[in-house]
């Protein structure tokens, strides 16, 4: 209960739009075509998407109400079936039996990559970590790190500015695995998805983790910034494509109207959302539940 209150005031941006635009659009008329318009209408200004849009209208036009059903209720019954649009993409962050477990954090400048890593961390405290810092061109992305892995007790592996990405995660990686490491975290540098170069030093940087451990990244996760909308579905596609991306976190729901994207890419692209961020303190990240978000987006 503690995380769905948090969860609904982190959604507030968007569940205050929804859900008044909702009650005024059920209170004022029967479910006609000119209803399901402006419902239509509704979804797409929360990044929705059409396509994912199109199908949940469809769902809900074949829905019978009683002539006295309330605002609420209609929407307990909009928000289960946007629930099982979204349920596809739930799926439990597991860790398996590799040692040490492998963590590769993608995406673009300013998606909460560093941050989040930090909090991954502490939900993991006890195991013998390193965190590496191979985003070599930023030295505030290397301090972030470096802070969050002493607050979690883990090994910090950093390299001088500029240097190659790929050949200081070969060593880092060769040394946690002498070390007897449990899990290694390693932070990439924020690639704009039309930056060939920076996709290619990515894809460099898998290939030298396979020559210490073959079947290494066990976990290749995207960050994403929920503020960017369709964008971030965009990018989803992108890096899918280009960096064999396995699962999705994310953040910064609290500042956006804009949650609706989860379902564009539940419907579009569904990869495993294994969190979702909504502020910046620990507890403000924590898995994804279908079911509580879409009650959260629609202020249930």
């Amino acid at each position: 209960m503690e995380w769905f209150k948090r969860l609904k005031d982190g959604l507030k941006k968007s569940s205050s739009k929804l859900g008044e635009g909702l009650t005024n659009v059920f209170t004022k008329h029967k479910i006609d075509a000119e209803t399901l318009d402006e419902l239509e209408e509704l979804l797409l200004s929360a990044d929705m998407g059409y396509s994912a849009t199109s199908a949940v209208i469809e769902q809900f036009s074949k829905q019978k109400f009683d002539k006295e059903a309330s605002a609420d209720e209609i929407k307990v019954s909009l928000s289960a079936i946007i629930a099982s649009q979204l349920s596809v993409c739930e799926k439990p962050f597991v860790l398996g039996a590799h040692q040490p477990e492998v963590v590769l954090m993608v995406g673009v400048n300013g998606a909460g990559k560093t941050t989040t890593i930090g909090k991954l961390a502490q939900k993991f405290k006890g195991k013998k970590m390193t965190f590496v810092a191979a985003d070599t061109f930023r030295a505030a992305a290397v301090e972030q790190l470096k802070v969050w892995a002493e607050r979690t007790g883990a090994h910090f592996v950093f390299g001088a500015n500029g240097c190659d990405a790929a050949g200081l995660c070969f060593d880092a990686l060769k040394a946690a695995v002498q070390r007897g490491d449990e899990l290694v975290f390693i932070d990439t540098a924020g690639r704009l998805q039309n930056k060939t170069n920076l996709v290619e030093e990515l894809q460099k940087i898998v290939r030298v983790i396979k020559k210490v451990i073959p079947e290494a990244p066990h976990h290749t996760l995207l960050c994403l910034d929920a503020a960017t909308g369709q964008n971030a579905l965009e990018q989803v596609k992108i890096f899918k494509e280009t960096a064999a991306v396995d699962g999705l976190i994310i953040n910064k729901l609290d500042g956006t109207s804009k949650a609706g994207v989860l379902v564009a890419i539940a419907k579009e692209c569904p990869l495993p959302v294994y969190f979702i961020g909504v502020g910046e303190q620990l507890d403000d990240l924590n898995k994804f539940e279908a079911d509580a978000f879409a009650k959260a987006m629609l202020d249930l």
